[in-house]
This record gives structure tokens, C-alpha cells and sequence, in this order.
């Protein structure tokens, strides 16, 4: 049993990497301030608006899904942090499911039928969730059939495969500007990323705002390059209405069941979980409490419930997102009254439409420079995550048949896709689909080096 010394002692451990601990009591006013700051921190608006490019959404139809985002996200948070996970835990859409949705949606025709079978596929991979996470088999699924570096090589795929997407269509082939305009803008914004990325890392604790609000002002900077260049309208943003209710479902959009879409999102939830629980253990470590199975168990059906909610409002999958380990050690914030605070803060934020038409309005090049580089940072984040295996020749394999694969269907010419069956048209349309089940077959039928 440990002394009252040894008590105090961690005690003055704890103060001296958190400002404020997690049971602490805060007050409203201090909770809404730093949870606002914690919001304005999260680029949750990102991934959203890459959606809505990357399957050519219209304006109305991007801004009431960046609106349900923030919703999902703000309910999710509410939910993890005081009812299941019980850990200073925001929501937040991730950028792994992106590859999968965009292969959905071409693959069942685009248009309504396209985003209702990612809906569909969603909704079915969120009750997979909850299931798993009621029944407690989690750890023993992940552990067995998506082990470091099956999940490392699945997230390195899902960067390649969105590489070229970012640029051709956000780029190269994006409307509303020349070319050459558009390469410009996609260089400032991109240079505007890592300009502020390095202030923050040179500046140590110190540069901390250049680091957390870096994605922020490449978009700025973009916008106003784009002013200057005549190609940057917010005439929508006018006469947007500052405050609308988001879509209702089966009114506003409905949800088809495709077992190929289903059997590729439930891939894709695997991983997302696989990739969650990591966050879960950074945000343990910042905050100096031990994760407990039940922890985990019940982090399972908040995420469940969570990306339910997504899917039911409209929106992508929303998760335990990875800056929040990050946020946590710069700000020393942990407070779950100030995390509840910033799930009231994105249901708030997802109500205001304005501020969903002006998200909408940046013009893709402006976010096709980060977005490139963002999908290089999950390429690496796939390569980390399997940084400690080690490389023998089933692992090397493991990595580059499923590459192999990507790059293949990434490339593969619409004429010949087109010649095939249709099932097989919608399994080669899913390259991150195709590349998934590569990697966790030659997991298992590979021999182990002795």
C-alpha cells in the first residue's frame, strides 16, 4: 500500500504536466473558454470538405455535411467523456475512411444512391461496433486479424491511394481557376502548413499556437492569394442563414445496403478502432491513468454509438481523434467539464450554417495543398505504426503486394474497370477495400520466418 509521501509525491508529479486533472472541478465560464480553445484547436472541418471535393458535392449539399459532422462529433464527445470512456475524449472524423467513401460512392453510381450506400455501409459498420464492444471480443479481433503491421500497411495505402486524388482533382483538374493558378495556390498553402509546422517545432513549448493552428492559416493565406487572384467567391456565404437544423433522415437522405460497400467499411471500422485505440493510450499516458479492459470495452461502444449517431445525421464515421493527446500536453487542460464543453461547442458550431457555406466556399486548390501533404502524413503514420516489427520476408511481402494492389487500381483505366462484372468493378473500385484483404490473407497463409 503506498504511503501518504508517495501520495503527495504523485500528486506534484501530476501538477507538474497537467494544468488541470480530470476529475477537477471547473467552473462554467472557465469550462466554455478552454473547451472553445480546444475547438478552434481541431480541424474537424477538414475531412468534411474533403469529402464534399473529393465526390463533388454541391455547396448546399457540402455545408449540411460539414454541419452534421460537427454535430456527430459534439454528441459523440458528450458521450465518451461522461458516459462510456469517461476520459477527456473529443470526437472527430478521421482521415482513414476517406479512400473507402470515395470508392462507395463511385462504385453504387454516384449522386444520392452513391452517398446512401456509404451511409448504408456506415450504419451497419457502427452497430459491428457496438457489438463488439458490448460483447467485449475487441482486443481479441484486432489482436488477431489486424496485428502492427497489417494495421500499418492498411493506413500506409489509404495515404497512397488518396495521393493522387489530392492531385489531380484538387489540383491539377480543379474548377474555378487555370492550372496554373491552381498549382500556385496548392504550393502557398501547402509551404504556409510547413512554414508554421517548423515555427512550432523550432519554438519548442513556445511555438505551440504556430503548431495547432497551422492547418488554419494555410487555409487563410490560400483564401487571400485566391482573393487577390479573382478566384475566391463567399457570395454564397452572404446569404446563407445563420442558423439552421441539420438534415433529417429518410427525408433529407436515405441509406441502401450493399454488402460489398458494408464488408469494406466494416474493414475500415477495424482499423479506424485498431488506430483509436492508440489514441486512447497516448491520452492515457499524458494524463497518468492506466487504461483498464473496461475502459476499453466501454471506449468500443462509445465509439459505436458515436459513429451510429454519424450516420444517422448524415455525415463519416467520427472518432476518437489524434490531436487530442497532443492538445492535452500542450495546454496541461484535461478536464472532463471542459471536455463536455467542447462537445457543446460542435453542436453549437454544427447548427450555424453560415459558418458550414463558409468552410464550403475555400476553393480546392487552396485545400488540395494541404491535403497532399496530409495524405504523406498517413502514408508515414502507417509506416510508424509499424516502425518496431521486425522487416523479414513475409512482413515485406505483407507491405508490398497490398501496394502493389493500390497503386494498380488507383490506376487502372476506366475502360477495362468497365469491361468487368459489375461485382468485380465495385471490389476493384474499392482499392483500400482490395488492399485490406490482401494484407490480412498473407498475414495468415504466409509462413513465419523460423
Amino acid at each position: 500500500m503506498k504511503t501518504q509521501v508517495e501520495h503527495q509525491g504523485n500528486a506534484e508529479i501530476k501538477s507538474q504536466h497537467l494544468t488541470v486533472l480530470p476529475d477537477e472541478k471547473v467552473s462554467f465560464s472557465k469550462s466554455a473558454f478552454l473547451g472553445l480553445q480546444h475547438v478552434l484547436a481541431m480541424d474537424i472541418y477538414v475531412v468534411p470538405f474533403l469529402i464534399a471535393i473529393l465526390i463533388g458535392l454541391q455547396p448546399n449539399q457540402s455545408s449540411a455535411l460539414i454541419q452534421s459532422t460537427f454535430i456527430a462529433a459534439g454528441i459523440g464527445t458528450i458521450v465518451q467523456t461522461y458516459f462510456c470512456m469517461k476520459l477527456p475524449m473529443a470526437q472527430g472524423p478521421s482521415y482513414v475512411p476517406l479512400g473507402a467513401i470515395v470508392s462507395i460512392y463511385a462504385a453504387s453510381g454516384g449522386g444520392e444512391l452513391g452517398w446512401s450506400s456509404v451511409l448504408g455501409a456506415s450504419l451497419v459498420g457502427a452497430i459491428f461496433v457496438l457489438i463488439l464492444g458490448y460483447t467485449g471480443i475487441f482486443n481479441k479481433v484486432v489482436k488477431n486479424f489486424i496485428p502492427p503491421i497489417v494495421g500499418g500497411t492498411i493506413i500506409f495505402n489509404v495515404g497512397l491511394s488518396l495521393l493522387p486524388v489530392a492531385l489531380r482533382d484538387n489540383i491539377y483538374e480543379a474548377a474555378g481557376a487555370t492550372i496554373n493558378q491552381n498549382v500556385l495556390l496548392a504550393l502557398i498553402s501547402g509551404a504556409v502548413l510547413i512554414l508554421f509546422v517548423i515555427l512550432g517545432s523550432l519554438l519548442g513549448t513556445k511555438g505551440s499556437l504556430f503548431r495547432i493552428t497551422s492547418v488554419l492559416m494555410a487555409l487563410i493565406v490560400g483564401c487571400i492569394t485566391a482573393n487577390f487572384m479573382g478566384v475566391l467567391d463567399f457570395s454564397a456565404v452572404a446569404n446563407a442563414k445563420w442558423f439552421s437544423m441539420p438534415q433529417i433522415p429518410f427525408k433529407d437522405f436515405g441509406f441502401t445496403f450493399n454488402l460489398s460497400a458494408i464488408i469494406t467499411m466494416i474493414i475500415i471500422y477495424l482499423v479506424l478502432m485498431a488506430e483509436t485505440t492508440g489514441t486512447w493510450f497516448a491520452i492515457s499516458n499524458v494524463i497518468e491513468r492506466p487504461l483498464t479492459d473496461k475502459n476499453i470495452n466501454q471506449g468500443v461502444i462509445g465509439e459505436g454509438f458515436s459513429c451510429l449517431v454519424a450516420s444517422l445525421l448524415g455525415s463519416t464515421p467520427v472518432t476518437g481523434y489524434s490531436t487530442n493527446a497532443g492538445l492535452i500536453s500542450i495546454t496541461g487542460i484535461a478536464s472532463r467539464r471542459v471536455f463536455l464543453a467542447v462537445g457543446g461547442w460542435f453542436v453549437l458550431f454544427g447548427c450555424m450554417s453560415k459558418l458550414a457555406v463558409l468552410i464550403s466556399s475555400i476553393p480546392s486548390a487552396v485545400i488540395g495543398g494541404v491535403f497532399a501533404i496530409v495524405c504523406g502524413i498517413i502514408a508515414i503514420n502507417g509506416l510508424q505504426v509499424m516502425k518496431n516489427q521486425k522487416m523479414g520476408e513475409k512482413e515485406m511481402y505483407i507491405i508490398a503486394i497490398p501496394m502493389i494492389f493500390t497503386l494498380a487500381l488507383v490506376l487502372i483505366p476506366d475502360e477495362f474497370l468497365y469491361s468487368l462484372p459489375t461485382f468485380v468493378q465495385y471490389i476493384f473500385g474499392s482499392p483500400i477495400l482490395v488492399a485490406s484483404v490482401a494484407a490480412i490473407v498473407l498475414n495468415k497463409i504466409l509462413p513465419s520466418a523460423k
